[in-house]
């Protein structure tokens, strides 16, 4: 036979084995602390935090593998089980005694009840036990206990003055928390408060403090240093909860001050609203797009739209989808400027002094521009032409497009077109579609607010394609002066007239323009700068552009003409004027240098210093050879 078999004899057999007198109490009578109690137990491994003597709380545990435990434990008369502190327990993945902590609380079971896979029951905490020897490693878990008696019994002065402190705690502790207050009743239900044991026990077991401190309060037995332990952990409660407090504080006061202003721009908007001094979002969208339109010169087929859309927004919920979609097309159609036109400057002097302030050379471009505008000034109206401008990189196409808009008096857009691949950003999207906008055009007509600007598309040559459409094609319909009066845009679906706008194109070169859109534009070819002309840009232009760049005045830093020419043939020989830029620019910041390095006060820059600052010319004169076999040609 067992020992574990002899432990489910009789319980008159187990009395006697245990030495329980008759005095042992009723299952269901309370049992005080220093009653006898069973020397073999069984054991309940719970994961949460340990059970500490003086805790009364309900315990839930899984059915399995527990079941076996609680039939075993109710053929006894005392109830009495041992709940041992186990964070990793799973049954039978290891050996307990190498893993369960020698130390637990012998509780007594009441009300047990099934609830699922669970079984729910009310623990008594009694006494802390240490295992002596294990009788079944296997669930039932089987051990035989001792239950060490507390040191220091003898309540001496600085027990007395722990045990003061910890009331003290528990004191300042019972503000803060209701729930301390219910722990405190039922704890004096069944101790007194000059028992220094169970107080230290029951202060420990209120806390909220780690797992392992409070096993290890539980295995403290010498009860001074377990006070000792307890008053720091209630010292840390207190410091935790009075935080608590603050932050709940703190949140409750910003809460209440929300609420507060919510209520009260409620009830302002109300009293607003009844007296005719303020309206509802709706309404005042809807006035707003009213007030928009004010002036403008909308087309009836266009007025009729915004009609409809106005009585549907009118209708709808401000916290529907379809409120959003709509006041987003409103907002966008009452943003175009229908009607609104700059008038444009037809003085041909001034043109001429325009051009000439921003560029230098390029006469007969500058004469086709002047005839253009002289047509225009002839007929009253600058309409139906698509200028191109096509040249090598750096010739200044894209300025030009701008001292044309200043020539004219008239509003500038631009944005480029190079490597454009959706033809949505032309014509725009559907409304139905997420994030839909309007095309760059209708664009450009809400940012520049009038219906005549001048708009370039930079780079038409470098016009991607793709699966979601062809922006070239798109653009038949924008430069086609036979039909932009009537351009539809997917977005507004309403027909605008972009005939009164100036477009200026730019291009590189025209093999990659498509056949039919560049039968839609006049070209004007830029060939680029002879040295006298690139001498001139330099000296009005890029030189002073990169001193200011550089933050140095012209006083500071000069170069002669001679040195210009030498850097325009040595350095520079290209079409454009870019890397005539970027070397004047190496030139200004090793100026700069030697200006900090206090070598001198003024840099002055001649045909020697363009070798020491840039090197080696990267193109030299070759002499003329007249020779039989050698040929000259250009390419």
């Amino acid at each position: 036979m067992t020992e574990a078999d002899e432990f489910e004899q009789p319980n008159e057999v187990i009395s006697e084995q245990n030495g329980s007198d008759a005095t042992e109490p009723q299952p269901n009578a309370l049992a005080l602390p220093d009653q006898a109690l069973p020397d073999k137990i069984y054991l309940i491994q719970v994961g949460n935090r340990p059970f500490l003597p003086a805790q009364v709380q309900p315990v839930i545990v899984d059915e399995t593998p527990w079941a076996r435990t609680f039939r075993r434990l109710a053929k006894t008369e005392h109830h009495v089980c041992g709940l041992i502190w186990d964070p990793d327990f799973q049954p039978g993945a290891s050996d307990p005694t190498t893993t369960l902590p020698e130390f637990g609380c012998a509780v007594r079971i009441h009300h047990l009840q099934k609830d699922d896979e669970h079984l729910q029951f009310i623990a008594q905490g009694l006494r802390r036990f240490r295992i002596k020897r294990w009788i079944s490693k296997e669930p039932p878990y089987l051990v035989q206990v001792e239950y060490p008696q507390d040191t220091d019994d003898e309540a001496t002065d600085e027990i007395r003055a722990y045990a003061m402190a910890i009331i003290d705690a528990i004191k300042e502790l019972l503000p803060l928390n209701p729930l301390y207050g219910e722990e405190l009743k039922h704890y004096l239900k069944r101790f007194s408060p000059n028992q220094p044991s169970p107080l230290t026990d029951f202060a420990a077991a209120i806390t909220t403090a780690e797992a392992g401190d409070l096993q290890e309060v539980l295995e403290t037995v010498h009860l001074l240093r377990r006070m000792e332990r307890v008053l720091t952990l209630l010292h840390k409660e207190l410091q935790v909860a009075r935080l608590q407090g603050e932050i709940r504080e703190e949140v409750n006061r910003k809460v209440g001050e929300h609420q507060r202003e919510f209520f009260l721009r409620e009830q302002l908007k109300v009293i607003q609203q009844e007296l005719g001094l303020a309206k509802d979002d709706r309404t005042a969208d809807i006035e707003g797009f009213e007030q928009r339109l004010k002036g403008l010169d909308v087309p009836v087929h266009a007025q009729q739209r915004i009609e409809d859309e106005m009585k549907k927004l009118a209708m709808l919920e401000t916290g529907s989808p379809e409120y959003g979609v709509t006041r987003n097309y409103l907002d966008w159609v009452t943003s175009v400027p229908w009607g609104v036109h700059t008038d444009d400057s037809f003085d041909l002097h001034e043109a001429r002094q325009v051009l000439d302030r921003h560029h230098d050379g390029l006469e007969d471009v500058k004469d086709r521009i002047l005839e253009f505008l002289a047509v225009g000034a002839y007929k009253g109206e600058i309409a139906g032409s698509i200028l191109l401008l096509v040249g090598p990189p750096g010739v200044g196409k894209t300025s030009i497009g701008q001292s044309i808009a200043d020539a004219l008096g008239r509003k500038f857009y631009r944005f480029s077109l190079g490597g454009m691949r959706d033809e949505a950003e032309i014509k725009g999207h559907r409304r139905t579609y997420i994030g839909a906008m309007p095309g760059k055009l209708v664009q450009a007509l809400k940012e520049v607010e009038v219906e005549n600007p001048v708009i370039m598309l930079d780079e038409i040559d470098k016009i991607g394609a793709s699966y979601q459409g062809d922006p070239a094609s798109a653009l038949l319909e924008v430069l086609d002066p036979e039909q932009n009066h009537q351009f539809l845009d997917h977005y507004l679906d309403l027909r605008l007239d972009l005939s009164k706008v100036l477009f200026v194109c730019t291009a590189n070169q025209l093999d990659t323009i498509p056949g039919p859109l560049l039968d839609r534009m006049e070209s004007i070819r830029l060939a680029g700068y002879i040295t006298d002309e690139k001498l001139a840009i330099a000296k009005h232009h890029l030189w002073p552009k990169q001193l200011k760049r550089a933050g140095l005045k012209s006083g500071q830093c000069k170069i002669t003409d001679a040195a210009l020419k030498h850097l325009i043939e040595g350095y520079a020989r290209e079409a454009g004027v870019r890397n005539l830029e970027k070397q004047l620019g190496r030139i200004v910041r090793k100026a700069v240098v030697q200006l900090l390095e206090g070598a001198t006060t003024q840099v002055r820059v001649g045909i020697k210093d363009v070798e020491t600052y840039l090197g080696a010319p990267l193109f030299r004169k070759d002499k003329p050879q007249r020779e039989v076999g050698v040929i000259t040609g250009l390419a």
